[in-house]
């Protein structure tokens, strides 16, 4: 039998297939654009999510699959992109995805008027990359448009529900929305008013491994997947990762070097604090606190898109610069910043450019940007009481680059160990293979399919090296939070 996980992430979707045994057999992935345009939007089009899970799932059974043999399907995606569906359950509008910065406003008057309010409720204060304020910017401003709203739903649960219908979500997702009571795991009717939306409008809450249904006859034309193959609810793309790559225990840590960069920590108590998000973990009474970088792999996919290479050939260049990038420093606040500053409206900089810099010193200035402002983020979570380790399992888009990951070991001091398996789509398989009863438990699957191919060792000189740069980046951050006013 075969299990399949698929998820959805900022630029494309990447589909696993794994046996009985948790092998992976075959992958395929396909991208799909995220709209940036003026004034901090950010969009996606959720009919491109289900095309290219269409587009992935073809690909795998043209393996020669045979499509009754996949036992069980999963889904993930980012957190906080809402779906909004009308009476007849079709999309009103594009999704806003948790990038777009354009309800400043909104989430100005939450923090006024309702700060402690939502603390208290979400384990969050309010920013732009929630839920709430994201449908109060829609509603208003596209007033005629919200009022086609009956149902609302989240990104791995619209594609779910076209492979299987049935409007609900997980407890996970719930929780990034800024709508959701995170004790008492139901929707809470004063942050649903300030979205003018009734708790009949949002999803049935359920657990991430409980079974919605099977592939319905519709959708399995369309892909080509058996009407046999369960569906399983899923969660978020972050809450898989942490699974895929390690972390399944208490004082398991990660370092997530993708579209946003992330450091958790899987702990038994939430550490409610501005600057900290919070989710619970798929093995139930755990979590895994952590930071935010919003923009890691996205600052060096947007150098590649604007500046033009491949990133093997951009990889190349910066390893040729010396450490330090020769003065050339990087803050990477392309869409604001999370941990510690928690601010959209700050932007990046490039500091102490001079003749001598060519290409080459922009792109490893780039990458060493972004691993200060990670260490920013891990000395932030020291501070805030977090029992940090010293080592961390490594995933990511940007973790395939090993110059990027001895930068980042470098610079924040901790060993880093790379698994052979993942990503939010393995954990997904995982997902699917414990709900199939194939292994007994979350850790079980991990530990029976984890295997470590790579560990990267810091080198203190270096380290000792970087934190008297880091120093400088400091002070370029704090100018850059004042000029841009602070929140």
């Amino acid at each position: 039998m075969y299990y399949l996980g698929i998820d959805f992430g900022g630029g494309s979707s990447k589909a696993t297939l794994v046996n009985e045994k948790g092998n992976v057999l075959f992958t395929a992935s396909s991208e799909y654009p995220t709209i940036y345009k003026e004034n901090g939007l950010a969009t996606q089009k959720p009919i491109d999510w289900f095309n290219a899970a269409l587009i992935n799932i073809k690909a795998i059974l043209n393996k020669g699959i045979n499509p009754k043999e996949i036992e069980c399907l999963c889904f993930s995606a980012a957190t906080h992109t809402a779906v909004l569906l009308d009476e007849k359950e079709n999309v009103v509008c594009d999704s806003i995805y948790w990038t777009d910065t354009r309800s400043v406003k909104e989430t100005k008057l939450l923090q006024e008027e309702y700060r402690e309010y939502i603390f208290f409720k979400c384990n969050h204060l309010p920013d732009t990359i929630w839920t709430l304020p994201e449908l109060m910017f829609l509603h208003n401003n596209e007033p005629d448009l919200y009022k086609r709203i009956k149902h609302v739903i989240f990104a791995k649960d619209y594609v779910r529900h076209m492979f299987c219908p049935g409007l609900v979500t997980d407890y996970i997702e719930a929780e990034g929305s800024m709508l959701f009571d995170v004790d008492k795991k139901t929707w809470d009717q004063t942050l649903l008013k300030l979205a003018h939306l009734t708790i009949e409008m949002m999803p049935k809450i359920i657990s991430p491994l409980d079974e919605v249904g099977h592939v319905s006859e519709e959708a399995s034309k369309l892909s080509g997947l058996s009407t046999k193959t369960k569906v399983i609810c899923g969660s978020t793309d972050t809450a898989m990762e942490v699974l895929a790559s390690g972390g399944v225990k208490k004082g398991d840590m990660t370092l997530k070097l993708a579209t946003a960069g992330r450091i958790c920590l899987v702990t038994d108590k939430v550490y409610p604090d501005k600057n900290i998000i919070n989710y619970s973990h798929l093995n139930k009474g755990l979590y895994y606190p952590g930071s935010g970088t919003k923009s890691c792999a996205a600052s060096l996919r947007w150098f590649r898109d604007t500046f033009g290479g491949n990133y093997k050939d951009l990889d190349k260049m910066a390893k040729d610069v010396p450490l330090g990038s020769d003065g050339l420093i990087f803050l990477p606040y392309l869409m604001g910043e999370l941990t510690p500053y928690g601010n959209p409206l700050i932007k990046g900089s490039y500091f102490g450019i001079s003749s001598l810099h060519s290409k080459g010193h922009f792109i490893r200035a780039l990458l060493e940007g972004v691993a200060y402002s990670l260490y920013d983020c891990y000395s932030y979570l020291n501070k805030a009481g977090l029992p940090l380790s010293k080592e961390a399992f490594v995933l990511g888009g940007g973790s395939k680059s090993p110059l990027w990951r001895q930068i980042v070991s470098d610079v924040l001091g901790i060993k880093l160990y790379v698994t052979e398996n993942n990503d939010s789509s393995f954990g997904d398989c995982l997902c699917a293979l414990v709900a199939s009863k194939r292994f007994n438990s979350l850790e079980s699957a991990l530990r029976k399919t984890q295997k470590i191919v790579s560990v990267i060792t810091p080198n203190m000189d270096n380290h000792d090296k970087y934190m008297e740069i880091f120093k400088n980046y400091k002070k370029i951050a704090d100018f850059i939070v004042n000029y841009y006013g602070k929140e």
